[in-house]
């Protein structure tokens, strides 16, 4: 999610602090929605776990998730994107 450093942040097409939805898949196994609350919590203390989204894969093998965690900068969002690609639980984050 990174954008080129020769574009600055008054030119991005996101406003920050925004609220702001990213989408994470793995294996549905016990403990990945669990997994993901923690990630989104300590990013965004206020997040509300309630509002996670789920959506099982049509085989039941797979779980997509939404969270939509609150962010205040391109930086901040990056590291939340890091911080889920590098989850061993994790497969796909978009």
């Amino acid at each position: 999610m990174n954008l080129p450093p020769d574009i600055p942040p008054e030119q991005s097409l996101i406003t920050y602090p925004t609220h702001f939805p990213i989408k994470v898949m793995g294996e549905n196994v016990e403990g990945f929605a669990e997994a993901i609350v923690k990630i989104a919590l300590a990013f965004d203390p206020d997040f509300d776990p309630a509002t996670l989204e789920h959506r099982p894969s049509k085989a039941g093998n797979y779980l997509g998730l939404t969270v939509t965690v609150r962010v205040t900068s391109r930086e901040h969002l990056d590291e939340v994107y890091r911080t889920l690609t590098t989850h061993p639980m994790v497969k796909v984050v978009l």
